[in-house]
């Protein structure tokens, strides 16, 4: 397949980085995850007899809820580092600003990902 390259883009190193596949069905499988998870979320927050910080906490506490909220965390924060990834490498030309972007969103996604999931510990714990 290298003969249908040009020379400078042989040249360049320029052709197939072997990972968009993997990148196209992760964001594809995460958009997949978050459908019955979200449809969770809204009916069991809908369910909740009151808003008041105590009902909101009580059902934090629950296994399922914590578990099911980190989840949605993890898989939309995931998600969300996907997207935005492809975005700036469509939209960004300069090669040094297109990096140092990505490496930002995916340490942000990271830190609040991780930040949520502590939240949801520490209140599920009662801490």
């Amino acid at each position: 397949m290298s003969h249908l390259q040009t020379p400078l883009s042989k040249v360049k190193g320029m052709g197939s980085a072997k990972d968009g596949t993997e990148h196209f069905w992760a964001q594809r499988l995460t958009a997949l995850a978050l459908i019955p998870l979200t449809i969770w979320f809204c009916f069991s927050i809908a369910a909740l007899p009151e808003a008041s910080y105590a009902t909101v906490v009580s059902w934090l506490q629950s296994p399922f809820n914590s578990v099911m909220l980190a989840l949605s965390l993890f898989a939309g924060f995931y998600h969300l580092q996907l997207g935005l990834q492809v975005i700036l490498e469509d939209y960004i030309s300069n090669k040094e600003i297109r990096l140092y972007s990505i490496i930002a969103v995916k340490l942000l996604s990271v830190f609040f990902a991780a930040l949520g999931i502590f939240s949801i510990i520490k209140v599920s714990v009662g801490g």
